[in-house]
């Protein structure tokens, strides 16, 4: 790779790595890495993209499962993103969750990829009553900028900027990124590859929000509203012992010219 040329880009994760929230499971997803891609493609047109990402994946998960299929593909580029879902465990260990994204990092950059990871923001910001999760979030961030150093993999620092915790840039799920959020982390990630045309914009604040006026300050009855529409499923899940990708296989499992139709699962 010269000049943010490149020929085989990958993506591991879950679902934001997947693209729920931008798009539907009907019309198709895009998400970041579908974006990524697309920004890539316009510096290294030649350039054939997969996404392996599941969602409702584990860090184990993500690299027992995807790992081995993501080297088989030799990317010269893969973006490395997991960690979430461990982090709303009961049992979140940051120590084991962040060992599984090193080890990917690890394994990615000694075949000679150049990898990209993010950081975290806080989504206590977004959802009040998700505020116990803050202080994993900030565990589990800290160990990523450690491994990704080690690694020299490239850090987009999604986490210190305001601008990530905006509600447009959130679906009503406030888990996964809107449309114009998942937009904000392929900016994000492509500025920090370096590719040419790339830049800190996606850092900046949005202009105001004319249509959140009434509802700036989030009302009990609101959070309560949320919690029934998507906390408590997810939680209902997780007592069963599901998972939203049950079932599931990557949406784009080979290397494919952007633009390409992805496969259904």
């Amino acid at each position: 790779m010269s000049n943010g040329q490149y020929l085989r880009y990958v993506a591991l994760g879950d679902s934001q790595t997947e693209g729920v929230g931008d798009g539907d499971d009907v019309t198709g997803l895009r998400g970041f890495a579908d974006r990524l891609a697309e920004r890539i493609a316009a510096v290294s047109p030649e350039v054939r993209y997969a996404n392996l990402a599941v969602r409702g994946r584990l860090a184990s998960q993500v690299r027992a499962e995807q790992l081995g299929p993501a080297l088989t593909l030799r990317p010269d580029v893969a973006t490395v993103i997991a960690g979430v879902n461990d982090l709303l465990r009961p049992r979140f260990d940051p120590d084991e969750t962040a060992a599984h994204v090193e080890a990917m990092f690890a394994a990615l950059t000694g075949a000679g990829a150049h990898v990209a990871t993010v950081t975290f923001p806080d989504i206590a910001r977004i959802a009040p009553i998700a505020r116990p999760v803050a202080p994993r979030i900030a565990a589990l961030n800290d160990r990523i900028r450690l491994a990704a150093a080690r690694h020299g993999v490239a850090l987009a620092e999604t986490s210190p900027h305001a601008a990530a915790t905006d509600a447009r840039l959130w679906a009503a799920d406030r888990l996964h990124a809107s449309p114009l959020g998942h937009d904000r982390i392929s900016a994000a990630l492509a500025h920090a590859l370096g590719l040419p045309g790339s830049d800190d914009s996606w850092t900046r604040e949005l202009g105001p929000d004319t249509a959140a006026t009434v509802g700036a300050v989030r009302t009990a009855a609101a959070e309560l509203r949320w919690a029934a529409g998507f906390l408590g499923p997810w939680l209902l899940r997780r007592l069963r012992g599901r998972s939203s990708g049950d079932g599931r296989a990557a949406r784009r499992p080979e290397l494919l010219p952007v633009g390409r139709p992805q496969v259904s699962s």
